[in-house]
């Protein structure tokens, strides 16, 4: 490899197209998580931020997630999960939508304004739940979907933000909370 600096870029860059190209063969076989909430990742980019939400989606038993518009990643901050939860792809939010709409879903949109804190409602067991795009939000008019709730995240802090894999995280958790499975509940329960 020479030892350039843009032929290393262009060496890892390589290594991470390799990489997502064997994980996305085995995310083929891979089997829906032990929970029913999907979670749909519209128009994220796709660095960073993908495969963390996957790693995070395995650990707290994602049935699926939904990528809208996002093109390649590096799996490996994934640490493997990329291949345990399976992925479904696809062009537009529309056509993400018309999958999942007769499924019996409840769409909840998480957005910082306008919104129900997490921690006011009892999630559905079949919660499907949308993050935008870390800079402009959701690629979709909400006005089109109006049978879409709207969840924030309750913060004290100045910035009304979180960054989109750390937000994912927290709403599966409150999902777990809202739905504990039987192995995780303690014997002395």
């Amino acid at each position: 490899m020479n030892n350039h600096p843009n032929a290393k870029v262009r060496h890892r860059k390589k290594q991470a197209e390799l990489r997502y190209a064997k994980q996305r063969q085995r995310n083929i076989l891979a089997k829906p998580g032990a929970h029913e909430f999907i979670l749909i990742l519209d128009n994220l980019k796709a660095g960073f931020n993908v495969p963390k939400i996957f790693r995070s989606g395995q650990a707290f038993g994602a049935k699926e997630i939904h990528l809208v518009n996002i093109g390649m990643f590096d799996p490996a901050p994934a640490k493997g999960a990329f291949k345990y939860v399976p992925a479904r792809f696809h062009e537009s939010f529309a056509d993400c939508y018309t999958t999942l709409k007769d499924s019996g879903y409840t769409f909840f949109i998480l957005e910082p304004a306008n919104s129900t804190a997490l921690h006011e409602i009892e999630l559905p067991k079949k919660s499907c739940f949308i993050l935008g795009n870390e800079e402009l939000g959701i690629s979709f008019k909400p006005e089109n979907y109006p049978d879409f709730k709207r969840l924030k995240i309750a913060q004290s802090g100045a910035v009304d933000s979180l960054n989109v894999s750390i937000a994912a995280s927290i709403v599966m958790y409150q999902y777990n909370v809202n739905h504990p499975l039987a192995s995780s509940l303690s014997k002395t329960e």
